[in-house]
């Protein structure tokens, strides 16, 4: 027989009221219901956790163990389950380094104005999904599409691509930059949080050398020595600008997407208020800011 809640709560019943009757009376069952769950508790753990040679019942001291433990655990499962704690804990929004760019700042201050019982908390993770799908974010902005069970997505927004080079590289005197004038680069692609990958370019004319990094950090320091060239979102010069390198317009490049994720079920109970905000952040007009120009 399976051990389930409802043992540990009879268990914690008993060791209270001190006698089955009182703890039966108390959980609205049947002594013997109350008794068969005692010793299916007992059967599992392969120990005894009451003393039944007296009257009065007392824990044994494995009892006393147990009791904390299982007290402890009720404890937490009561607290997850408890809607309006929930309701007040933090929203967490994972990104990977741009978040949603310019319109960030204008997020956040909204949200906080707005829904100031619930702190939305905003999280670089460095993952693919910005660490929605290890459970350590409730939401997560993304520039790729996301495929995976049990997750919604909605586009807010596309990005212009940016080529990034050498600040002192002969390809920055060059006010604009094609896809052809990198493909005899090597290229730098962060392997963790990147989304650029040599398909971006034609099957014919792509880079044959590539460098790899796992962090924002090491990509920039890898294109700054010149040692390789990027492509990247035109919100990562707002952002996480570096000033060894040089962000050009990349001409003939599909933008990016920015996507909302978020869990389909047991999301976070704000999640709704979230997108709302983000779509209007995001819009053009009175509301929502319009795209500006890439710093280049």
């Amino acid at each position: 027989m399976a051990v389930e809640l409802r043992h540990l709560r009879c268990f914690l019943a008993i060791a209270e009221a001190g006698t089955i009757t009182r703890a039966a009376t108390r959980l609205h069952m049947s002594q013997p219901a109350l008794s068969r769950s005692l010793r299916a508790l007992e059967e599992h753990l392969g120990a005894r956790l009451v003393d039944r040679s007296t009257h009065h019942l007392e824990l044994t001291p494995e009892g006393r163990v147990f009791r904390d433990r299982a007290a402890a655990a009720v404890a937490a499962v009561d607290a997850a389950l408890d809607p309006s704690a929930l309701a007040g804990r933090p929203l967490r929004l994972g990104h990977t380094g741009p978040a949603l760019g310019e319109h960030t700042a204008e997020l956040l201050r909204r949200w906080d104005r707005r829904h100031p019982s619930t702190p939305l908390e905003l999280l670089r993770v460095d993952d693919r999904t910005a660490g929605l799908l290890q459970g350590k974010v409730d939401a997560a902005l993304l520039r790729a599409p996301l495929t995976a069970p049990g997750v919604a997505t909605e586009t807010l927004l596309t990005e212009a691509r940016l080529a990034v080079v050498a600040a002192d590289s002969a390809l920055a005197r060059h006010a604009t930059l094609t896809l052809a004038d990198l493909a005899d680069q090597p290229l730098a692609i962060n392997t963790v949080s990147g989304i650029t990958r040599p398909e971006l370019w034609p099957a014919a004319h792509r880079p044959t050398a590539v460098v790899t990094v796992t962090n924002t950090e090491d990509w920039h320091a890898a294109i700054a020595a010149g040692r390789a060239i990027g492509v990247t979102p035109a919100s990562t010069p707002r952002m996480m600008a570096h000033s060894a390198v040089a962000y050009r317009p990349l001409t003939d490049a599909p933008d990016v997407p920015v996507l909302i994720a978020w869990p389909e079920r047991g999301a976070h109970p704000a999640i709704p208020d979230l997108l709302a905000l983000a779509r209007e952040t995001v819009a053009p007009g009175p509301l929502g800011a319009p795209p500006a120009g890439a710093q280049v």
